[in-house]
């Protein structure tokens, strides 16, 4: 079987959490939550909601944990603060609540945005994980990088019509004791 859609599946929206990490962005200016929300709604999923975190390790560990005990949310998605900077504290804070790591979604999201920026992909500690049935996603904050990652990635792998498999099928599955 060749990797890719299949028409015939029935598409299972989810409901999706999208998270910036910044200092520095508004609603206004946050181009790359903008873009995740606006894509994940294209693809037929639910945005049921949007937050802006400043670049602390424990209000960020505090949201991801209360998007995680909400049964409400499937999927979260951040943007910002991946990169090497004393502020960059967003893969700190998932890893503090994976149950679960995704390490080949940093490796792929890496090699897809070497085309698009060359050596500079290994500046990003893009990462991914599952806790307490929640999906989790850190991607860099750039709008490029949201593209990359939600157009090569996330787009297929959060459609239950993806085959041979894709997140959305194992979300029940992630939820079991």
């Amino acid at each position: 079987m060749r990797p890719g859609l299949d028409d015939a599946g029935t598409f299972t929206p989810l409901a999706v959490a999208v998270l910036t990490v910044s200092d520095t962005r508004t609603q206004e200016t946050d181009h790359s939550g903008r873009l995740l929300a606006e894509r994940a709604s294209e693809a037929g999923h639910r945005v049921v909601a949007q937050l802006i975190v400043k670049d602390d390790v424990d209000l960020l560990e505090a949201q991801l944990r209360a998007w995680i005990a909400n049964p409400g949310i499937d999927v979260v998605i951040a943007t910002g603060g991946t990169g090497i900077t004393a502020r960059d504290v967003t893969p700190e804070a998932f890893h503090a609540v994976f149950e679960k790591e995704l390490p080949g979604f940093g490796e792929l999201f890496r090699q897809k945005s070497l085309a698009s920026i060359g050596l500079a992909s290994l500046l990003s500690r893009a990462t991914a994980g599952v806790a307490r049935g929640t999906l989790l996603f850190a991607l860099p904050g750039s709008t490029g990088a949201c593209r990359d990652a939600w157009d090569g990635i996330l787009r297929e792998l959060l459609d239950s019509r993806y085959r041979p498999c894709n997140l959305a099928e194992l979300l029940p599955r992630l939820r079991e004791d």
